[in-house]
């Protein structure tokens, strides 16, 4: 079976990136991670994220660069997570369709969540100050 191809915004606003928690009845309900979801056949990675953004969060997002690539093993299935920069193109996210908690955190305080196994290496680089999603 092929990966699963997901992509996720790092939406920086100021100094602080946009974490997110999944509601308890999702799959890795209670976990935290970046916005986003799957892509569609025929879809743009980039035009996915925009429409994902819009579906669960209600704001407009301009998308970035690429940030990184990571597959990781999720219930024996490949998830393929791209995450690209992202920046709100009006206001700030008040409500999402898939999350219980919506939380602008500095990227120096991300480790301290309990974050979903794919957003993972995107954590680490931000906690280690080497990606700055703001650029």
């Amino acid at each position: 079976m092929s990966a699963l191809d997901v992509v996720a915004a790092v939406i920086a606003d100021g100094d602080r990136v946009l974490a997110c928690r999944r509601l308890p009845e999702r799959s890795a309900g209670g976990k935290w991670e970046f916005p986003g979801g799957k892509i569609e056949p025929g879809e743009s990675a980039e035009a996915a994220l925009a429409r994902e953004i819009r579906e669960e969060l209600s704001v407009e997002v301009v998308v970035g660069r690429m940030l990184r690539a990571d597959q990781t093993q999720v219930g024996g299935r490949g998830i393929r997570l791209l995450c690209f920069a992202a920046t709100l193109a009006g206001g700030r996210p008040v409500a999402s369709t898939d999350h219980d908690r919506l939380e602008w955190v500095r990227p120096t305080e991300l480790a301290a969540l309990d974050w979903a196994d794919p957003d993972l290496p995107m954590v680490r680089e931000l906690t280690a100050g080497l990606i700055d999603p703001s650029k």
